[in-house]
């Protein structure tokens, strides 16, 4: 892989960080880093410009009020629409991954999405809490999948998306399909970090980043991860 510097956005940290998502920058880094990519992370508040010369683009999970004020800033600002259209990356989490859609639900009131993805959000009878899998969609290539949950919303994705996997556990967007994935911009429920447990998720998104297959990214030492992930799947495992 040609060397390259990435620069990688967390976006509005001081509205959408929960559960540990700033994690999936410092494994997206770790990992470009491990093969030799210098990375230049940067973390752009709620009242700051968003640069659209990045390579990608990350937000994270938040509650009901602060997930209003990101969605609007981040239609005034339009930097990220821009950026899906001219295919950079990007990976949302939680309220930041119904922040993408056409519209969703917060505080009791339907808030307008940025309509990047194909999908409606809205509330849940119950709030979705615990251990989530499933197996990820084969275009993907990202095997099974597994993370944290803790939301109270469903998502309806429409034609134009693909559900990023099929729930085996957990509830996700609807029970049957968690995320939602178009292009290079995927969305999902998955909390603790959702890169951490998913190192070929991570890949993928790299692999878009500097313009290669994955299959043609370096492989590292994945035998941390692949521990915490056998750890995840077996507490699911029927006694």
């Amino acid at each position: 892989m040609a060397p390259s510097t990435l620069r990688i956005i967390w976006l509005y940290p001081d509205l959408l960080s929960t559960y540990g998502d700033r994690g999936n920058l410092l494994v997206l880094a770790h990992r470009a880093r491990a093969r030799g990519v210098e990375v230049e992370p940067m973390q752009i508040r709620s009242d700051q410009h968003i640069p659209q010369s990045a390579d990608m683009y990350l937000i994270g999970g938040g509650e009901d009020g602060p997930q209003a004020v990101a969605a609007e800033r981040l239609l005034d600002d339009g930097t990220l629409a821009r950026a899906a259209d001219d295919g950079r990356p990007i990976l949302a989490v939680c309220a930041g991954y119904q922040i993408l859609g056409e519209s969703f639900y917060a505080n009791d009131r339907c808030h307008p999405g940025l309509g990047i993805l194909d999908l409606r959000s809205d509330r849940g009878e119950s709030r979705a809490v615990g251990e989530l899998s499933g197996e990820g969609h084969p275009g993907l290539g990202v095997g099974s999948i597994t993370g944290f949950e803790n939301h109270g919303g469903r998502t309806r994705l429409g034609e134009a998306v693909q559900p990023l996997a099929h729930v085996s556990a957990g509830t996700g967007n609807d029970g049957v399909a968690e995320g939602a994935w178009a292009g290079h911009v995927i969305g999902t429920y998955m909390h603790g970090p959702a890169l951490a447990r998913n190192p070929r998720l991570a890949d993928v998104l790299l692999a878009w980043a500097v313009g290669v297959d994955p299959a043609g990214l370096p492989p590292l030492d994945d035998t941390w991860p692949e521990r915490l992930r056998s750890e995840r799947f077996a507490a699911l495992a029927p006694e």
